[in-house]
Formats: C-alpha cells, sequence, structure tokens
C-alpha cells in the first residue's frame, strides 16, 4: 500500500521560466491544489518574500541597480534570497509546510549567468552563502516560445505605463528574451533530475493539471484524485 503520509519536513517547489510565461498564475494555483489536499502551503517568490527582500526588490525592478552591472545586481539578489531564506522558506521547511516559490536561485543563474555574463564562480558562491543547504524538491521550468511570451510582456508593459509602474526585465527586446529561454533550458537539462520543462502556451486549466500530475508522480504523499 502507497505511504500517503505528509512528511516530517516541508516540501519546496520553485517555478522558473522567462517572461511572461504564467508563473505566478500558477503558483498560486498550486497552493490552492494543496491546500484541497489539507496540506498546507505557504506562496512566497522572488526577489522578495521578507520585508528587507521586497526593499530589495524594489530597488531593482525599478532599475535603480542597472548601472552597478550584473555582478552588483547578483549580489544584491544573494543578499535578497539570504533574507528569504533564513526567516521564511527554512522556518516554514522545518514545521511542516510545503514552500511554493515563484522564481529561487535559478534565476540568478539564467539572468546574472548566462545572459548577463557573471562568472560562474561568483555565482556559484552567492549560491552556497544564500541557500545554506536548501535546495529545492522539484523545480518546474515553464517553456514557452520567446515571440508568445515576449507578445505578453508587451501587453503587460502597456498596462503598466498605464499604471506607471513596471519591470525593468521585462523591458529587454525579443533577442534578449530568446537568450533567456535559452539560459533556462541549459540550466533544467543539467539538473534534470530537480528540474522538470512543462510546455506553457497552453490552456490555465491545463497547464495547472499537468503540473498536479508531475507532483503526485514526484511525491507519492500526494492524492492521486484532483479536482481542478
Amino acid at each position: 500500500m502507497l505511504d500517503r503520509s505528509p512528511p516530517s519536513h516541508g516540501r519546496f517547489i520553485t517555478f522558473e521560466g522567462g517572461e511572461g510565461v504564467g508563473k505566478s498564475t500558477q503558483v498560486k494555483r498550486l497552493v490552492a491544489a494543496l491546500g484541497d489536499q489539507s496540506i498546507e502551503a505557504v506562496r512566497t517568490r522572488e526577489p522578495g518574500g521578507t520585508p528587507k527582500a521586497e526593499a530589495i526588490r524594489a530597488f531593482i525592478l525599478q532599475g535603480r541597480s542597472e548601472a552597478w552591472g550584473p555582478g552588483a545586481e547578483a549580489v544584491l539578489f544573494a543578499a535578497a534570497r539570504y533574507d528569504h531564506v533564513s526567516q521564511l522558506i527554512a522556518p516554514n521547511l522545518d514545521g511542516g509546510r510545503w514552500v511554493i516559490s515563484d522564481r529561487f536561485s535559478d534565476s540568478t543563474r539564467a539572468y546574472q549567468g548566462l545572459t548577463g555574463g557573471v562568472d560562474v564562480r561568483l555565482i556559484d558562491a552567492l549560491e552556497v552563502l544564500a541557500l545554506n543547504g536548501h535546495k529545492p524538491d522539484l523545480t518546474i521550468v515553464l517553456d514557452m516560445d520567446p515571440e508568445t511570451a515576449f507578445r505578453r510582456v508587451l501587453e503587460r508593459e502597456r498596462e503598466a505605463m498605464l499604471a506607471e509602474t513596471g519591470d525593468r526585465f521585462e523591458k529587454e527586446d525579443l533577442e534578449w528574451h530568446k537568450r533567456l529561454r535559452d539560459a533556462f533550458l541549459a540550466i533544467a537539462r543539467n539538473n534534470a533530475d530537480r528540474c522538470v520543462i512543462i510546455p506553457a502556451n497552453q490552456t490555465e486549466d491545463a497547464l495547472a493539471d499537468e503540473i498536479w500530475d508531475v507532483m503526485t508522480r514526484r511525491f507519492p504523499e500526494l492524492q492521486y484524485e484532483h479536482t481542478a
């Protein structure tokens, strides 16, 4: 008989992928689906998740660190991640709760490392410091052709302009989005034991169902019956 008893230590799930692929929506849906299985899950994001990390997020995404270059930004992301891990992720995992994060350390490797050209040795050192051993149990990489994702980003930019807000990473050109996609796919291929690539160019419901299928196959404590 399959043992469905929950582990004493929570599970850590991260979502990665380029801009406009629908990560935030699917993070929210997964947290709700876990709640339907009576599993307490915490939804968070990077950079962010704690007051200090959110302050760093605002500083970076408003473009105030852009002149410092990708290396300095990698350090800032690591500082935010260190606080995020120590103050939110680790305590919740130790308390038996699942943590579902919209982005994590793979984003630094993709944005500042493979796309931004920061030396991998610096990325590695910052990751060791910030994670303190807390690596994801599963990383879901949502993949979409850059042209479709870019159209989504442009639409979000138009909405952001009306609201006088915006994310500077969403303002990059199509070629940059192509390089970013390649970076995430490379990370997933090099970490096949942890990462699962899922095509994101499908309906929200279909994508949520495919994510749940991956979850139930990876974690036997989840029930296989699921109502979206």
